[in-house]
């Protein structure tokens, strides 16, 4: 399974889940370092690598480090959890 997050350039609301991509992981990713960048965590696709619609044969533009990452993933894993253990509950 394979979750894609949205990137953008409008600032998201405050109290969205979201981080502002610095500069130096733009540059890893192959993004456009002049513009001020969000990865949206609380908004997400879900989808089958072998049947995905949104990955194209191309080679990847770059990736965000581990440092960068990391902490952000564990959050949304954590937010996820939550979210699904009320709604089971509920």
């Amino acid at each position: 399974m394979l979750i894609l997050f949205p990137i953008t350039t409008k600032a998201p609301a405050p109290e969205r889940f979201a981080a502002e991509i610095p500069d130096t992981e733009k540059r890893r990713a192959g993004l456009d370092g002049r513009l001020r960048l969000w990865i949206v965590l609380d908004e997400y696709n879900q989808d089958e690598i072998g049947r995905s619609f949104y990955l194209e044969p191309q080679p990847p533009l770059g990736y965000f480090s581990r440092a960068f990452f990391l902490p952000l993933l564990q959050e949304f894993i954590r937010r996820r959890s939550e979210t699904h253990a009320v709604h089971r509950r509920g």
